[in-house]
């Protein structure tokens, strides 16, 4: 659990990012939410569901591996997205766990996804789990998966979907995420297939949303993408959200994990 210097810690990202971030309108509305931003109010829920047992089974998710072995937490989500031998492929955070609840606690994919994305009333099981999980990494550099067959399977598709036009608007994530510069309202639109932008930015999730007062994880963000996108909603969890993100991951690799973080 991240205490005050841990928040100072997060304010400090700002300080490391690159000059196009620092110079954003968007980078002090950023560095004035994180003084009063609730996140460690989120990674203490997490912490209460990670021991509370739960499911047919009536156990927690305190063995659950996340690929540094059975409720080893430190510097796990620096490793993600990885390769899982038991259920042979890639998976996120969000993938992991639902696959520690289904197997551990005995949990129907159905009753464990009915609500993966919460509101500003009550964050989700999942994104406070997520919030907790990612907070024990903060400081880390980020080292996701790359040597298996299936992590450089799942890299190659993550690139291919980027720059994939689909849908009745024929866009593609590099329609907003392909061209410096580009921003929309306040957000910049930074160009993820460059490590420069990625970085900054996939060091930082989940995070909390000022203008929506709730916590949000990457998962959440390619449902929107995709909403946005007029483009079916994915399975939660899916091989397609899990590539993009270990592509954009990949992208970033090296960086100091410094999040959960801040959004608009």
């Amino acid at each position: 659990m991240r205490s005050l210097a841990g928040t100072a810690l997060l304010a400090s990202a700002f300080a490391a990012a690159p000059a196009w971030a620092q110079q954003s309108p968007y980078a002090e509305y950023q560095r004035m939410a994180t003084e009063s931003a609730p996140i460690e109010l989120f990674e203490i829920a997490g912490e209460e569901l990670w021991k509370k047992q739960q499911g047919p089974k009536n156990v927690s998710l305190q063995a659950c591996d996340l690929g540094q072995g059975p409720g080893v937490l430190k510097g796990a989500y620096t490793h993600l997205p990885r390769y899982f031998a038991d259920a042979d492929r890639v998976m996120d955070l969000e993938a992991r766990l639902l696959h520690c609840m289904m197997t551990l606690q005995g949990r129907s994919r159905e009753e464990a996804t009915r609500r993966v994305f919460g509101n500003e009333d009550k964050a989700s099981e999942m994104e406070v789990l997520s919030a907790y999980v990612a907070g024990q990494s903060h400081g880390m550099p980020m080292r996701p998966g790359t040597a298996h067959a299936k992590e450089k399977a799942a890299y190659d598709l993550g690139r291919k979907l980027y720059f994939h036009r689909v849908g009745p608007w024929d866009f593609s994530c590099a329609s907003c995420h392909g061209e410096e510069g580009k921003r929309i309202r306040m957000s910049g639109l930074p160009v993820l297939f460059k490590p420069e932008y990625a970085r900054p930015l996939m060091s930082s999730w989940p995070a909390y949303r000022v203008s929506t007062s709730k916590i949000v994880t990457l998962q959440w963000r390619m449902n929107d993408c995709y909403r946005q996108m007029r483009m079916p909603e994915p399975l939660f969890g899916s091989d397609t959200t899990v590539a993009l993100i270990h592509y954009m991951t990949v992208t970033a690799e090296g960086v100091v994990y410094r999040g959960p973080g801040i959004k608009r």
